[in-house]
């Protein structure tokens, strides 16, 4: 009995060890037509930040299974020498639309899409440092100041938003000279607009200040803010809006308005003539004679 049982436990052995070799053979052979079919494309060698110029040395090549996405590169020859527009990871293929067309160069002015314009603003160093404002980000712009023609007494220091949903470039660091020429540190948000909007964030920039108010990105509506006045926030109405200048009168205007309107003098119509039918025989005419000066109506 023991004998019978020993020969049906080693041919089950048998058995089941020849079916796991099959199945190594089988999942070896797939794995191994799997990886010889694959597409070699270029990966990062290391990881590429924004403005980065890429070399040679920064690219590699790596099997890519499966069917190549479109705007994968799959040579390098046509990747060196481009800027990075979008961070790309050590080991992540290389896409197309992380790079900058071809001649473009490299550092921010590759990343500026055309039409648009890179304009720096100066934030503090609670935006700056404690990463508010990172690339990417969508922020709106607000201004805070007296507005030209009225009296700091009576409305106070105004806050109106002037841009809306606006995206941060870059930020960082920049070194400017205070008025002794030392050079100091100043935290610089590189924003992301139009051309019309470069002149405004410009004459804000010397005119005003500005501030920085993070948003999220899915919500791209537009709010209708009025503005807000320092007085209202101590529970004073609003202000009247300014009067229009009056325009001005000079000496000659002045004479005529007291004047009055000129009086036209009315046209004198002469009165029709007389008109007199004389018929002789079978002729007819006529004779038209003026009116006497008394005879006029």
């Amino acid at each position: 009995m023991n004998q019978r049982v020993s020969v049906i436990l080693l041919v089950a052995l048998l058995v089941s060890g020849g079916a796991t070799f099959v199945a190594y053979r089988m999942v070896a052979s797939r794995a191994g037509h799997s990886v010889g079919g694959a597409t070699q494309v270029v990966q990062a060698a290391r990881a590429l930040e924004i403005g980065t110029l890429i070399k040679d040395s920064d690219l590699k090549t790596g099997p890519w299974v499966g069917s190549v996405p479109s705007g994968m590169a799959t040579s390098k020859d046509s990747l060196v020498g481009r800027g990075v527009v979008a961070s790309i990871y050590e080991g992540e293929p290389v896409m197309e639309s992380r790079l900058a067309p071809t001649g473009a160069g490299a550092g921010l002015a590759a990343t500026i899409p055309p039409g648009k314009r890179a304009v720096a603003v100066k934030v503090n160093e609670i935006v700056g440092i404690s990463g508010f404002a990172v690339p990417g980000m969508k922020v709106d712009v607000l201004i805070s100041g007296i507005p030209p023609g009225q009296a700091a007494v009576i409305t106070g220091t105004q806050v109106k938003t002037i841009l809306q949903n606006i995206e941060v470039l870059s930020a960082g660091q920049n070194y400017q000279k205070d008025a002794e020429g030392k050079p100091v540190v100043v935290q610089v948000v590189n924003l992301l607009v139009t051309p019309e909007e470069a002149e405004v964030l410009s004459l804000a920039s010397n005119e005003s200040h500005i501030q920085l108010v993070l948003r999220n990105p899915l919500d791209t509506e537009t709010a209708k803010v009025p503005g807000t006045q320092l007085s209202t926030l101590f529970g004073a109405p609003p202000a009247p809006p300014p009067a229009p200048p009056r325009p001005r009168v000079t000496p000659v205007a002045a004479k005529q308005a007291e004047r009055g309107p000129e009086r036209v003098p009315e046209k004198i119509v002469p009165p029709p003539p007389y008109q007199i039918e004389i018929f002789n025989g079978a002729a007819r005419s006529e004779a038209k004679f003026a009116r006497p000066p008394e005879a006029k109506q």
